[in-house]
């Protein structure tokens, strides 16, 4: 779509990377405990696993609902481009960061600047990168002081799991069940390329 033409090739001013530790969710990723250790590895100093632990577990049983909603692209591009790329210095709201954070988790899987792996590739993975990517957001706009009144971390990280999670169920044909590692990453490819 011309809306998101460019996307994935413009790396912004984000340039933030890293391997995941060894043993990353398995193939059903239905491991979140793994998926919440991999989050609070990317987010560093900006989160841990026990606030990735509960989204995650929250998220889980969101599963099905989400599975049927749209992805809304124009918001994920834009607020992409307003913080990852253009550095807004406007206050920024949870739901904005967390889509912005969904589709920089988008970029970096896709390009392989997550150092995702054939043990990182699924969704378990992919949804942990969103939510960390969001932490370390909020974070910066936090220290800003441009996060603006009534929005939360928890809800910012939370909001970034929830686009996260419909980008993987869409690429995956709305299936519910995720299928392996391989298959995840690819799907995700084919759903960056139907951004471009």
């Amino acid at each position: 779509m011309d809306k998101l033409q460019g996307f994935l090739s413009a790396a912004g001013n984000a340039t933030h990377g890293g391997a995941y530790p060894a043993g990353g969710p398995r193939a059903d990723d239905d491991d979140w405990s793994e998926a919440a250790q991999h989050a609070s590895h990317h987010a560093g100093d900006s989160g841990n696993a026990d606030l990735f632990s509960n989204l995650l577990g929250a998220l889980g049983q969101k599963k099905n609902r989400l599975a049927d909603e749209d992805i809304d692209e124009d918001e994920a591009v834009r607020t992409h481009k307003k913080y990852f790329r253009d550095d807004d210095e406007d206050d920024a709201d949870d739901r904005s960061m967390g889509s912005a954070a969904a589709m920089q988790a988008l970029k970096m899987f896709t390009s392989g600047e997550s150092g995702n792996t054939a043990k990182t590739s699924g969704q378990g993975a992919f949804v942990a990168l969103a939510m960390a990517e969001a932490s370390k957001l909020f974070d910066k706009k936090a220290s800003q002081g441009k996060v603006s009144s009534g929005s939360s971390k928890e809800s910012a990280v939370m909001q970034a799991g929830e686009v996260a999670l419909k980008m993987y169920l869409k690429s995956q044909g709305g299936n519910q069940s995720s299928s392996s590692s391989s298959g995840g990453a690819s799907g995700l490819l084919g759903l960056a390329s139907k951004f471009l």
